[in-house]
C-alpha cells in the first residue's frame, strides 16, 4: 500500500469538503490579551475564540506566581506523582480546588481530557456491573472514558429529563448507575438542568458526574461553576473541571469525597503513569483560583461584554444560537463558507476566529464560535461586527430580521 498516497488523498478530501484545519501560528502578547501576533498570517490580530475566557492567562497574579515557582523549584515536576513528582504546589492546588467545590478532596490530572478519560474510565470499570447514562452531547473525552471502561452504556437525549428517567426506570433497581453530563455545553452554549438530574439520581440511587470545564471560574459567587451558582455542589458526586480555560493555564481535576479521589488516584492509569504538571503551572492555577474566589469584577464585565456582542449581532441580523451561557455560536451552515469567512477575517481584518466544522459539530451546523472576554474593548467589538456584516453579504448568507432601531 502507498501509505503517503492514502494520507494525501484523505487530506485532499478534507480540504475539498472545507473541513481541513489550518493552524494560525499565534504568539500572544504578555499583558495585552486578546492581542497576538500571527507569524504565518497578517501579523497583529485580535483573538475572538479563546477559551481563556477571562484573560487569566495574562493576569499579573498568575504570572508572578509562576515566575516565583520557577525560581523556587525549577522547571519540571520530576516524574509521575507516584514516584517522584508530587510537589507541595500540587498539594496546595488540590486543597484550593476541594475548597472551591465544597468537597473533601480533589485530584489533579494533566488536562481536562485526561481527567474525564481517567476518572470515568476508572469508576465505570471498577464499580461492579456499573452502567453509565451519558448525555448524547457529552464531550469526546467523556465518551472515550466510558468506552475505555467497557461498562454498559446508555445514551439519553440531550438535556431530556423524561428520556433520562425512562432509561433509569428500565434498569434493575439494584444495579450501580452513574449519570454523566456537562453543565455548559461548549458548542451550543446551553446549560443542563442540574437540579432535576440530581433529583432523578436520588430517586434511582445513581451517582452523578458533572463536567464543569466551561463553567468553572465563570459562574457562581466564587467561580465554582453552575453547580455553585445553583447551590447544588453538595448534591453532585463528582465535579470535573479544567485549569486550561477560565483559570488560564493547563490541567484538569476532579473534586469529590476523599475516598472517591483516593480510589481514582490508586487505580487510574491516566494518573499513575503520566508525568505530573510542572510546579509552576500548579502555582499559577492556584493563584488564578484564589483571585477569582474573591474577585467578581472579571465575571461581571464578561457578562456585559457577552450581552453587548449578542445585541450587536441582533442589530445586523446575524443568526446565532440564543443560550443562557457565555458562548456565542454564529451559525453559517456551510463548511466552505465557514472556512472562507474565518480565513478572510484573519487575512483582511486581523480577527482570529477558527471555523467549527464537522466532526466537531454535525454537518449543516457549521459555525463561528465567538467567546467575548472582559478584556475585549468597544473598538474590538466594532471591528468584529463590521467585518462579519461585510462577509455575510459577500457570502450571501441568510439573516434574521433586523432588530428594531
Amino acid at each position: 500500500m502507498n501509505f503517503d498516497g492514502f494520507f494525501a488523498q484523505e487530506l485532499t478530501r478534507l480540504q475539498e469538503e472545507g473541513n481541513y484545519r489550518d493552524f494560525a501560528e499565534l504568539e500572544r502578547h504578555r499583558g495585552a490579551f486578546p492581542a497576538a501576533t500571527c507569524h504565518n498570517g497578517p501579523g497583529e490580530v485580535t483573538i475572538w475564540c479563546s477559551n481563556d475566557y477571562l484573560g487569566m492567562g495574562q493576569h499579573p497574579d498568575v504570572l508572578n506566581a509562576m515566575h516565583a515557582a520557577i525560581d523556587r523549584t525549577g522547571a519540571g515536576a520530576g516524574g509521575t506523582r507516584n514516584i517522584s513528582g508530587t510537589t507541595h504546589d500540587h498539594v496546595l492546588l488540590e486543597r484550593e480546588l476541594a475548597d472551591l467545590h465544597g468537597k473533601e478532596a480533589a485530584l489533579l490530572f494533566t488536562s481536562g481530557y485526561v481527567s474525564n478519560w481517567a476518572a470515568l474510565g476508572t469508576l465505570a470499570s471498577r464499580i461492579p456491573d456499573c452502567v453509565v447514562l451519558s448525555d448524547a452531547l457529552n464531550h469526546a473525552s467523556m465518551i472515550e472514558g466510558i468506552r475505555h471502561s467497557r461498562a454498559q452504556k446508555v445514551i439519553w437525549k440531550h438535556n431530556d429529563l423524561a428520556d433520562l428517567e425512562a432509561k433509569l426506570a428500565a434498569l434493575p433497581a439494584g444495579q450501580p448507575k452513574l449519570i454523566a453530563f456537562e453543565s455548559v455545553y461548549s458548542m451550543d452554549g446551553d446549560i443542563a438542568p442540574i437540579r432535576e438530574i440530581c433529583d432523578l439520581a436520588d430517586r434511582y440511587g445513581a451517582m452523578t458526574y458533572l463536567d464543569e470545564v466551561h463553567a468553572v471560574g465563570l459562574y457562581g459567587p466564587r467561580g465554582g461553576g453552575i453547580a455553585e451558582r445553583e447551590g447544588l455542589m453538595d448534591r453532585v458526586t463528582v465535579i470535573e473541571g479544567t485549569l486550561g480555560k477560565a483559570f488560564g493555564v493547563v490541567g484538569g481535576y476532579i473534586a469529590a469525597s476523599e475516598k472517591l479521589c483516593d480510589f481514582v488516584r490508586s487505580f487510574a492509569s491516566g494518573f499513575i503513569f503520566t508525568t505530573a504538571l510542572p510546579p509552576s503551572v500548579a502555582a499559577g492555577a492556584a493563584a488564578s483560583i484564589r483571585h477569582l474566589k474573591v474577585s467578581a469584577s472579571e465575571r461581571q464585565i464578561h457578562r456585559e461584554r457577552v450581552a453587548q456582542v449578542r445585541a450587536r449581532l441582533d442589530e445586523i441580523g446575524l443568526p446565532h444560537i440564543d443560550n443562557p451561557g457565555h458562548i456565542i455560536p454564529v451559525m453559517v451552515g456551510d463548511p466552505v463558507k465557514c472556512k472562507f469567512i474565518s480565513d478572510t477575517l484573519l487575512r483582511e481584518h486581523g480577527i482570529y476566529i477558527q471555523p467549527i466544522n464537522y466532526p466537531t459539530v454535525p454537518k449543516g451546523t457549521e459555525r463561528l464560535r465567538i467567546t467575548p472576554s472582559p478584556v475585549h474593548c468597544d473598538a474590538d467589538v466594532d471591528r468584529l461586527i463590521d467585518a462579519l456584516e461585510d462577509l455575510w453579504t459577500q457570502c450571501q448568507l441568510a439573516r434574521r430580521p433586523m432588530a428594531a432601531q
